[in-house]
């Protein structure tokens, strides 16, 4: 999602051909802002999930030659989250941050920030947040162990907690009526 806008963005300024791949289920607002910075985006199917987009983008490495950044197995994922989220929250939050809650997606914020928080204190809490079976909320992910991303180190996360899709839906409703963040 995300990294993928940031991509097209930059491979349009460059003028490289760049080939996003992500399930059909994907927002089409971020299929189309990829669009719109020039990249093509192949969508697999829904029922296959990110799972299946990341197959498809390994065969094209594989058979054809490509070059795949893969944010799922790239240490910068991770070391960025650690040069930047984590000072910025032990910053802004005066040193006193007890406990950080992440989705896991690629898994990179969790990792940076509970990298850089546990060197400041090892006491601060870290957790992960999954999706309860069956839910879906875009960039949270409960890996199948074969797709863990190869960044992802257990060690460095206290405790996973699963949310639900209606607890998700709920807690945004709020968070944009009573605290105005748009999440």
């Amino acid at each position: 999602g995300n990294t993928g806008i940031a991509l097209a963005l930059i491979s349009g300024i460059y003028h490289l051909d760049m080939e996003l791949v992500m399930p059909e289920n994907s927002t089409k607002e971020r299929v189309q802002t990829m669009r719109a910075y020039g990249a093509k985006v192949t969508l697999t199917p829904a029922e296959d999930g990110i799972e299946g987009s990341r197959d498809y983008a390994e065969n094209k490495v594989l058979k054809e030659g490509f070059i795949m950044l893969n944010q799922f197995a790239n240490n910068d994922n991770w070391k960025a989250h650690y040069k930047t989220t984590g000072p910025e929250i032990w910053r802004d939050t005066d040193q006193k941050v007890t406990h950080f809650v992440s989705a896991m997606g690629t898994t990179g914020t969790i990792m940076g920030v509970s990298s850089y928080l546990k060197e400041q204190r090892s006491s601060i809490q870290i957790i992960g947040a999954q999706p309860t079976d069956q839910s879906k909320i875009p960039g949270i992910r409960k890996w199948p162990e074969a797709y863990l991303p190869k960044i992802f180190d257990r060690s460095k996360v206290d405790r996973i907690i699963e949310v639900s899709e209606q607890e998700a839906r709920e807690m945004t409703i709020r968070l944009a009526k009573e605290e105005g963040v748009f999440a």
